[in-house]
């Protein structure tokens, strides 16, 4: 008889080849998602966006579209306009990986109770 050996169990790397450090923890990040869900409709200025997503600033939501951007999730078009206009909107890639975290939204939203809850009794038990 031979002996059943134990799955192996997954090992995440600190590289760039993990997908949980490469891609999961930059759209997880403070402000990635909402932004991405601001763009779900269309296009936005600059502006627009920063007044729909309260509480980031200016240096944030440059950085974080810069980062969506150089991931392939949102393209940023400048219009040789005076003053110049810029609009940024998803990518296929960036409407693609909406749907999913639209999923992990929904599902954050019909567990919110449970978590308070858990968060609750742990904090009482400390």
């Amino acid at each position: 008889m031979a002996k059943e050996t134990k799955l192996e169990r997954r090992v995440f790397h600190n590289n760039s080849d993990c997908p949980v450090r490469n891609v999961v923890a930059q759209i997880g990040d403070k402000w990635s998602m909402l932004i991405l869900f601001a763009l779900v409709d269309g296009s936005e200025r600059f502006n627009a966006l920063k007044s729909r997503i309260e509480g980031i600033s200016q240096r944030m939501l440059t950085q974080t579209l810069r980062d969506l951007e150089r991931d392939g999730y949102v393209n940023r078009t400048v219009y040789p306009e005076v003053p110049v206009r810029v609009e940024y909107e998803l990518t296929e890639l960036g409407s693609d990986l909406v749907k999913p975290l639209y999923e992990l939204v929904c599902w954050a939203d019909n567990h919110q109770q449970e978590i308070k809850q858990a968060r609750k009794a742990y904090d009482e038990k400390s």
